[in-house]
Order: C-alpha cells, then sequence, then structure tokens
C-alpha cells in the first residue's frame, strides 16, 4: 500500500483543519497517517473538545460527504448495515399499499450500508462507539474489513467500491477490545491549553473585543480547576458564553463580581452550588457539604 504512496518521504497532507475547525500538529498527523493507511481513526478526549467535529471538518476540507452513525447501547453492526422492514411489509399486505412482492423496496440501508455502497469516497462518522455492547467494535471491524455485505432478503450482495474514510469517537465510557485498538489508528484530544484556546475562538469570533476574550478565558480556566465540578465547561459552553456576553454587553470588568449567566457554563444543580460554596466558604467546605 505505502508503495503506491509515491509521497517522497512525506506524509501526504491529506487534512490541515478547516476554517472554524483549529488542529494540533499531532492531530493532523493522526488524521493523515490513518487516511493513508486506511485504518480507522480511533479519537478519545473529555467531552466538548472537538472529537465529533473534527469529522465534519475533515469532510468539509475535502469536500467529502458525511455520514454520521451515532451509536446507542442496542446498536449492533447488523443494524449498521441495513433493515428490513418487516412490519411495514405486513401493514401493506393488510391494506393493499404497495408491491409487497418487491422485497427490495422494504430494505433500508443503514449508516454503514450507505458508507460502503457510496459511488464516491465519504467520511463516516462512528460517534459514541463505547455506548455500544462489547461485542460491537470487534463485529463493525469485521465488516469494514470485508468491504462487502450481503442481504439474504433479496439475495443481493453489496461491495464497496472505495474504502470510506472512518472516524471513530469515544468518551472512554468502557474498554474497547484489545484487537479492535490494533486495527486503529489512536489520539487523544487534550483540553486546549488557553492559546490554543484563543485561536479556536478567533476561529469562530474573529472580531470579538480581545480585553473581554481575555477576563473570559481566565475564568473560564479557574472555573475548570475547581475539582468538585463534575461537569467542567468546555469549548462549547466558553463560545456560548462569549456570545451571551457580548450580547449583554458585559465585560467582567469587576473581578469580585459573581459570574454572568452561569447556567450556560455549568449544567448541573449540583455544580453550581459547588461553585457557590467555593466562593463563598472556599474548598474545605465543598468537601464537608458532600
Amino acid at each position: 500500500m505505502l508503495d503506491n504512496l509515491n509521497t517522497g518521504g512525506k506524509l501526504p497532507a491529506f487534512f490541515s483543519g478547516s476554517r472554524n475547525y483549529i488542529v494540533t500538529e499531532e492531530l493532523k498527523n493522526a488524521v493523515n497517517i490513518a487516511i493513508a493507511l486506511q485504518k480507522p481513526l480511533l479519537i478519545k478526549g473529555e467531552p466538548g473538545t472537538g472529537k465529533t467535529m473534527l469529522a465534519s471538518s475533515l469532510a468539509e476540507s475535502m469536500d467529502k460527504e458525511l455520514i454520521i452513525w451515532s451509536i446507542k447501547s442496542t446498536t449492533t453492526a447488523q443494524s449498521g448495515l441495513y433493515n428490513y422492514d418487516t412490519v411495514q411489509r405486513l401493514y401493506d399486505s393488510q391494506f393493499g399499499e404497495g408491491n409487497v412482492a418487491d422485497i427490495k423496496a422494504y430494505i433500508k440501508l443503514g449508516n454503514l450500508g450507505l458508507a460502503l455502497s457510496a459511488e464516491v469516497q465519504p467520511v463516516l462518522l462512528i460517534d459514541e462507539i463505547d455506548k455500544a455492547d462489547l461485542e460491537f467494535p470487534n463485529d463493525l471491524l469485521w465488516e469494514l474489513d470485508r468491504m462487502e455485505f450481503f442481504i439474504p432478503e433479496t439475495r443481493e450482495t453489496i461491495t464497496a467500491k472505495t474504502r470510506p474514510i472512518v472516524i471513530i469517537t469515544s468518551n472512554a465510557e468502557k474498554e474497547l477490545p484489545d484487537a479492535f485498538l490494533r486495527r486503529c489508528i489512536f489520539h487523544y484530544i487534550a483540553f486546549p491549553e488557553p492559546a490554543q484556546m484563543a485561536d479556536i475562538v478567533k476561529a469562530h469570533y474573529p472580531d470579538i473585543d480581545q480585553v473581554l476574550l481575555q477576563r473570559a478565558m481566565d475564568k473560564f480556566y479557574d472555573l475548570r480547576k475547581v475539582e468538585d465540578i463534575q461537569k467542567k465547561p468546555s469549548t462549547s459552553e466558553l463560545l456560548d458564553w462569549l456570545t451571551a456576553l457580548s450580547l449583554s454587553g458585559i465585560t467582567l470588568e469587576d473581578p469580585d463580581k459573581d459570574l454572568p449567566y452561569l447556567g450556560v457554563l455549568l449544567k448541573k444543580n449540583e455544580d453550581i452550588d459547588t461553585l457557590r460554596d467555593f466562593n463563598e466558604k472556599g474548598p474545605k467546605a465543598v468537601y464537608k457539604r458532600r
């Protein structure tokens, strides 16, 4: 495979970020090597670090279709390939609607099936794989390796014309099988440092007031340092908060005032109570209350 790349000793630059998505050098390299090796890219990181947006940015920058497969606890690899709507066929047979002899009309491709049957290479996002059953990851890779699937109801074999670019995200809710991990390229997206976060904000809001941005980011990172907050605010919350501050004309000039629009940053009552106790009585009060 690598002999055919003919890159002159340089990693092919398939992806370098997009207008609204700032990537680190490490993430850019992980994406590009996964594409070059034609392997799934497994992305881990805490919520709000841009795991899902990566696939959208990649599809946009390469001008490819994005197919999103959101994983649930009941998801199976088979359901990702296709579904046979027996209920609708039974309904049609009872009420004389539709051509029930045409079984193909009741076959609906799943998102994995759509990706494998696409005429042009798409980007397939398999979102939150750790929500599925433990057998799902290995079953998934089996289907991706085969690059074809059989539909027994129609006796039809669908063979992929091109291998999709596969991005898989995980919030690390459960461990993934070793066999699955061996067949993926892995990257962990760390939470952005302040300098990178400033670049991310400027990509979304190029005209933002720099004084407000610095004050907001100082408050934001101080808030993330409060250890007992269960759901720490993420990048999306910071962007929403900056929008609220700008629309309201709030400058955060007084450092002793309570944070405005706290509900934009914190989404749990317990976390709001924790922060208030922390501000009023210090860290010991938080431990005592709990």
